[in-house]
């Protein structure tokens, strides 16, 4: 099965715009047998700095924007993660939606949000997709480890992870480094393929409002963590890679009897670590 990513450039509070990128994009996915294909984090909205502008344009998941999404996109055969900035019941959060062929198979909302006016995630579903079990975290939730395991544990195979990583004043590569660092370990600790999927921002971002928002850099892992397909800095860019049909179960399984042989000793741990703060 081939899995891949468009890194493409994000216009903040052009909906249409962006849901017309989205669109564009799907025709060479298709020519490639794309089956599973991400999006950058928060594409069809943006990313904002303030919650006012998070707010003003923000979506629903049942509002017309996402319904012209899914209905222009029903053709394409395969599943589609595209992020969104989303109002659901007066609160923010940072979403992902995961389609096919029109039909919402479900959404993943970020449990580990950048700014505080989005409201945490806290479930972690996984998807099926011709035999494929998935699951999807948003950028910072690469660098904790309990989503991803959350997420193998339920049996997913692949994790998509869509990026609109920014730079400030830390650098581009102590970034990416520290990022990549992340992400190697969250597929080798638990055997899973990982896609980090970021985007691409020339000059100043006009929802962040940052210099140097979205380097690119996306690229797909194996379950040992090693690079199979990434793509060039600053370009827009579709990755993709065709996965074995099967790979070693004896990863996963390490992991699940890990977590069930130390689990007294890790909530005591945590218990003790948490009365102490």
């Amino acid at each position: 099965m081939k899995i891949g990513h468009w890194q493409l450039e994000c216009r903040p509070g052009e909906v249409g715009a962006n849901v017309e990128r989205a669109l564009s994009g799907l025709d060479r996915a298709a020519e490639e047998g794309i089956a599973i294909l991400s999006y950058p984090e928060c594409f069809l909205t943006g990313y904002f700095r303030t919650e006012q502008r998070a707010r003003e344009y923000g979506l629903t998941l049942d509002g017309p924007e996402i319904r012209l999404f899914l209905e222009r996109s029903a053709w394409f055969p395969g599943v589609i993660l595209v992020g969104f900035n989303e109002r659901r019941d007066e609160r923010l959060r940072n979403t992902v939606l995961v389609a096919r062929q029109g039909s919402v198979l479900g959404t993943y909302s970020k449990a580990f949000p950048c700014f505080n006016y989005h409201e945490p995630g806290r479930d972690f579903p996984v998807f099926q997709h011709q035999g494929l079990c998935f699951g999807v975290v948003i950028c910072a939730d690469g660098g904790y480890i309990e989503p991803t395991r959350i997420l193998a544990l339920k049996g997913a195979r692949v994790i998509f992870a869509p990026h609109y990583n920014y730079i400030v004043a830390e650098g581009l590569i102590s970034h990416f480094v520290r990022v990549r660092g992340d992400h190697i370990a969250r597929a080798r600790e638990n055997g899973v393929w990982f896609l980090r999927g970021n985007s691409v921002t020339h000059g100043r971002d006009r929802g962040l409002e940052y210099e140097g928002v979205g380097y690119g850099d996306s690229y797909l892992l194996d379950p040992s963590g090693e690079i199979v397909v990434r793509s060039q800095r600053h370009v827009e860019q579709l990755i993709w890679a065709d996965l074995p049909a099967e790979d070693r179960e004896a990863d996963r399984a390490s992991s699940l009897a890990s977590a069930q042989a130390l689990l007294p000793q890790f909530q005591q741990a945590l218990r003790t670590a948490s009365s102490a703060l």
